[in-house]
């Protein structure tokens, strides 16, 4: 089930179903949760992905989340996007293994359309493998706020509003956090460079 995380398609991907629809039916029929799983899988996995090291882990957390959300279902309320939910305790899981371990931010698992291609040759790719250690070394870098704003952003590919939802902040304060923190990162590699 889990371990396909990387075959099932995003939501995109999926069509434009009503979501809300989806959620009735699983509330109503468990088993119906299958299609909200596979649309939300693959963004839930990047994003745990990202924080921890161990592939295994962020395999069981992704399952972990899903436990949790289906246990929860009966009490979920449409008052927040249902993905916005997922990604809440998605992060709340991720916090709980923290407790446990160091924070990480692995970008490898970071969507394809997003990392800049290198091509065959060894220089580009050595290039780009420095620069992913470059991001992942500015990313370590960040105070934990800041470094939770660019993993929802770029690894669970959440926009400002769903990111607000699953952090409690106003949008607006959310999308100037994203903004300052890019700057601040850009900054920080000029300075490197």
């Amino acid at each position: 089930m889990i371990g396909a995380v990387e075959l099932v398609p995003d939501s995109a991907e999926l069509g434009v179903a009503d979501e809300s629809e989806l959620v009735r039916a699983a509330q109503v029929d468990g088993s119906s949760f299958d299609e909200l799983y596979r649309r939300h899988v693959g963004r839930i996995y990047r994003y745990v992905r990202t924080q921890v090291e161990v592939e295994q882990d962020a395999l069981d957390l992704t399952q972990l989340v899903f436990l949790r959300a289906l246990e929860a279902l009966p009490r979920y309320r449409s008052s927040a996007p249902f993905g916005a939910w997922l990604f809440r305790i998605a992060r709340n899981a991720v916090i709980d293994n923290h407790r446990l371990r160091r924070p990480t931010a692995s970008w490898d698992y970071l969507p394809a359309r997003l990392i800049p291609e290198s091509g065959d040759d060894i220089e580009g790719t050595s290039a780009r493998n420095e620069s992913l250690r470059e991001l992942s070394a500015l990313i370590a870098d960040l105070d934990p706020y800041r470094r939770e704003l660019i993993l929802l952003r770029f690894a669970g590919e959440l926009t400002t509003r769903e990111i607000a939802t699953v952090l409690g902040k106003p949008e607006s304060t959310i999308k100037s956090d994203i903004r300052r923190t890019l700057l601040r990162m850009k900054g920080s590699t000029i300075d490197r460079g």
